[in-house]
């Protein structure tokens, strides 16, 4: 058994520390067992710029996710778990036609908990000629001590830090303890691969990339997550900024998350970026 395989067979691959037994197909809050599933893989070009490039981001949308939030705009994928079972060489195959395509990376989006069975598919892609950039495209609620495993298999993060407060983590999102654990996967990230570098094309080949979506009503405490990142990870951070919330999913059982956020809310939360010091910021 490889060492990543071994982060299965009691799961503690995300914060959720389930401990069940995936490697015997036991599931636990993300409801994977030991196989790769997947919805869909293809060209993306609704991505940043920075991961589009010329050919688009070769993304891999991977089934079900190990956080609950209540507002997820991918909900029959992450939470009614629309997708298929595939086998290691299936996923190998996808990589390859992908970048056979012209994609410019490889896009992983969801990855954290089936992130054991996805890298040891990549290391043995590499063998058969994998030359693009990973992306690990995730929801911010990882295990530090897991993703040291993935130092130098993945070459771009690109994590959401969602909230700025663990209350909103547990009432919108279904999980304890997120913004600590959020804290420590960046700062860990960041100590793999450093701030965003851009080839010649300004096209990403390796770095960091974090994204916030701005909530109505400040409920994502916006503030917090970029005092964060300004004093803790770099000014230079790659920071998206997103104003594409929309009421998705179960947002409409909460009064507060009902309406679109307001372009004034979002432009509050990119000028204190910019108060902070924060130099590159897409928005």
């Amino acid at each position: 058994m490889t060492d990543l395989l071994k982060w299965l067979e009691k799961c503690e691959l995300c914060p959720n520390f389930c401990g069940v037994n995936r490697l015997k197909n036991q599931t636990g809050k993300c409801r994977a067992g030991n196989e790769l599933r997947v919805s869909s893989a293809n060209l993306h070009f609704g991505e940043e710029p920075v991961l589009v490039g010329r050919g688009g981001s070769g993304t891999v949308f991977f089934t079900s996710c190990n956080l609950h939030c209540v507002f997820c705009q991918n909900y029959d994928i992450s939470q009614l778990d629309y997708g298929n079972k595939i086998s290691e060489i299936d996923f190998i195959n996808i990589m390859l036609a992908l970048q056979d395509r012209g994609a410019e990376n490889i896009n992983l989006v969801s990855p954290t908990h089936q992130a054991a069975q996805i890298f040891e598919a990549v290391k043995k892609a590499r063998g058969r000629g994998l030359r693009l950039p990973i992306v690990y495209n995730c929801g911010g609620y990882e295990n530090p001590e897991f993703l040291k495993c993935l130092e130098g298999l993945v070459d771009i993060y690109m994590p959401d830090f969602k909230y700025g407060s663990d209350e909103a983590a547990l009432k919108y999102s279904g999980v304890r303890n997120y913004t600590q654990y959020c804290r420590k996967a960046l700062m860990e990230m960041h100590r793999q691969v450093g701030d965003l570098v851009l080839d010649q094309r300004r096209t990403a080949v390796r770095g960091l990339l974090i994204r916030h979506l701005v909530l109505p009503n400040r409920l994502a405490d916006s503030q917090e997550v970029i005092d964060f990142i300004a004093e803790n990870i770099s000014r230079n951070t790659y920071l998206n900024i997103m104003d594409q919330y929309r009421p998705s999913y179960r947002a409409s059982e909460y009064r507060e998350l009902k309406r679109r956020v307001f372009r004034q809310e979002v432009e509050e939360v990119k000028g204190y970026a910019c108060d902070r010091g924060m130099t590159r910021i897409l928005c």
